[in-house]
């Protein structure tokens, strides 16, 4: 008797915050959008790898999420001045950068860490045993 099972795609699990080697776990302790949404497991829930590979692991993150924050602004103020034709006012373009960096801060803080592990670290790498492994417990 075979038991069918789908393995989900390497970007939804990305996006779904799971671990990279099981693709089940989740990797940080809350929703995107709640207060503890920093909050993130040392290890894996379901299959065990410890995250933080070594201290200091999480600091080329800080790159990453340096990345987002560029694009971001740019992407912010390009549509500031699309939306508005504005381009005498610094205060406006300050205020939406200011604006965009602080409400977007959850998702980068999050995202740079989870594309740091899945596309950044060979060694996290999805093995299909620690998929099927089945949780004690």
């Amino acid at each position: 008797m075979s038991t069918e099972y789908t393995i989900p795609s390497e970007l939804k699990s990305a996006v779904d915050g799971k671990c990279p080697r099981c693709r089940k776990g989740n990797m940080f302790k809350a929703p995107l959008l709640s207060f503890k949404s920093k909050k993130m497991h040392e290890n894996c829930p379901h299959c065990g790898l410890k995250f933080e590979k070594e201290p200091g692991y999480f600091y080329v993150a800080m790159y990453v999420s340096y990345a987002f924050v560029v694009a971001e602004l740019v992407s912010a103020c390009v549509a500031t001045y699309v939306l508005t034709g504005n381009l005498e006012s610094p205060w406006l373009y300050l205020s939406v950068a200011v604006a965009v960096a602080i409400l977007l801060a959850p998702f980068n803080y999050r995202y740079s860490r989870i594309v740091l592990m899945y596309w950044m670290t060979p060694q996290f790498k999805f093995q299909e045993k620690y998929f099927l492994l089945k949780k004690e417990g």
